[in-house]
C-alpha cells in the first residue's frame, strides 16, 4: 500500500496550490479519501474528505477556499487550495479509510508566506 503525496511548496499569501495523492496497493474506489494537516506544535486536523461517490466535506476554516476531488480512474485524490493564508502552513497528509483498514501518506509541506 502506498499513498504518495506531491505538490507542496512555498507560496505567497493569497496564492494557490494543488496537492495530489497517488494511491496504489488497495481498491482506491472503495475508500473514503481525505486530507489532513498538521502545523508545527499543533494536532493533526481534518481538512477535507470525499466519498467514493464524490460527496465532500470541509473544515470550516477552509470552506470556500479549498476543493477536494478524486479521479478513480487514476487512483488519485487532489486538494486545490486557493486564497491561501499563512495559517494554512502545515504538512498535508492524505488518508484512505475503508471498512476495516486505514492508510496514511507521507505528507507534503505547504508553506504560505505573508
Amino acid at each position: 500500500v502506498q499513498l504518495q503525496a506531491s505538490g507542496g511548496g512555498l507560496v505567497q499569501a493569497g496564492g494557490s496550490l494543488r496537492v495530489s495523492c497517488a494511491a496504489s496497493g488497495f481498491t482506491f474506489v472503495s475508500y473514503y479519501m481525505s486530507w489532513y494537516r498538521q502545523a508545527p506544535g499543533k494536532q493533526r486536523e481534518l481538512v477535507a474528505g470525499i466519498t467514493r461517490g464524490g460527496i465532500t466535506n470541509y473544515a470550516d476554516s477552509v470552506k470556500g477556499r479549498f476543493t477536494i476531488s478524486r479521479d478513480n480512474a487514476k487512483n488519485t485524490v487532489y486538494l486545490q487550495m486557493n486564497s491561501l493564508k499563512p495559517e494554512d502552513t502545515a504538512v498535508y497528509y492524505c488518508n484512505a479509510e475503508g471498512s476495516s483498514s486505514r492508510y496514511w501518506g507521507q505528507g507534503t509541506l505547504v508553506t504560505v508566506s505573508s
